[in-house]
């Protein structure tokens, strides 16, 4: 697919500096650099700026926001990558804990709350990034997604899965070692099939529960050991809607770090329309039509509202209706 890497979170070119992860010494001139910068997170949300929060903060590596002693477990800037301003890292500020904080707004479907760090101007805030992935460049979208799919992945891998020691964070943040066992351990990335599964001019969409009224997005599965796309993709089909799928066909590749997932864009066409839902699986299942598609994004579907923009279901269907996904 030509357009493959306009998805959101994908197509930047970032330079990752892995050769610079396992040496202490370019590791300790990278942090020393003066046009070292660092971007700031807490709890998964990134500090972005402006009217839109169409732009991530980035402070020197000296900032108080750094050495306030408000970061998370982690304990240490990440190392992004680095362009032509300098060295790129990413600080976890989840040990702040913000005065009058509503867990509950936190856990909703989309988190619209902003948090204001001590210091910064009005317009710096923590936001949740699917709120302003579409916003960000996709340097900022890249980093930022980097930065917490990499922190996330911190927070919950603090042990060593082989012998239950606590392992230490080496190689400037890409890695865990054991000092017990010696084991390594790596960023976790589990891989997820999203399918675009067409019946002549229709197009295959699915809820699961829970999510906002009309919302319905593409059939989407996590890959199993032994399996190739094709076959998640016919399998998670058929086991969620009883659509039995041949020909299928990559398109293209989105990470989404919520938490860890790299989505593998493909297409299908389905050899029956007849539909027959799991339950336990989604809540409901159709097949929409071009014109009802163009409804759905246009906003004036009466039922139907279209996947979320950015999530790489909203990219291939718009590439569907507008016959660009060759």
């Amino acid at each position: 697919m030509k357009r493959a890497e306009q998805v959101t979170f994908g197509g930047s070119g970032l330079d990752r500096v892995a050769h610079l992860r396992g040496d202490p010494a370019a590791l300790a001139a990278a942090r020393a650099n003066p046009d070292a910068a660092s971007i700031l997170m807490w709890r998964g949300k990134p500090m972005v700026s402006g009217p839109d929060g169409d732009r991530l903060v980035f402070v020197s590596m000296q900032h108080p926001a750094i050495t306030s002693g408000h970061d998370s477990a982690i304990g240490q800037p990440i190392l992004l990558g680095q362009d032509d301003t300098g060295p790129l890292f990413a600080t976890d500020l989840s040990g702040w804990a913000p005065e009058g904080l509503d867990e509950g707004e936190l856990n909703r479907f989309l988190d619209t709350s902003l948090q204001s760090y001590p210091g910064f101007p009005a317009d710096h805030v923590f936001a949740e990034l699917r709120q302003v992935m579409t916003r960000l460049n996709p340097r900022h979208a890249e980093l930022a997604a980097t930065a917490k799919a990499l922190i996330g992945w911190h927070e919950i891998h603090p042990f060593c899965a082989r012998c239950g020691a606590r392992s230490d964070i080496v190689q400037a943040g890409w890695q865990r070692t054991c000092p017990s066992c010696g084991a390594h351990h790596f960023p976790r990335t589990d891989p997820v099939v999203i399918m675009l599964i067409t019946h002549g001019h229709s197009v295959l969409m699915g809820r699961s529960p829970g999510w906002p009224e009309g919302m319905y997005s593409l059939l989407a599965g996590f890959i199993e050991p032994g399996e190739t796309l094709e076959a998640a993709v016919r399998r998670e089909v058929w086991e969620e809607s009883g659509v039995r799928v041949g020909e299928v066909e990559y398109l293209a590749s989105q990470p989404w770090p919520f938490p860890a997932s790299l989505m593998f864009g493909c297409r299908g066409r389905a050899e029956s329309a007849e539909i027959n839902i799991d339950p336990v699986e989604i809540e409901d299942a159709l097949w929409v039509s071009r014109s009802e598609m163009m409804d759905a994004f246009a906003g004036t579907h009466p039922v139907i509202k279209p996947a979320r923009k950015g999530a790489i279901a909203h990219f291939l269907l718009q590439n569907w209706l507008a016959d660009t996904l060759d």
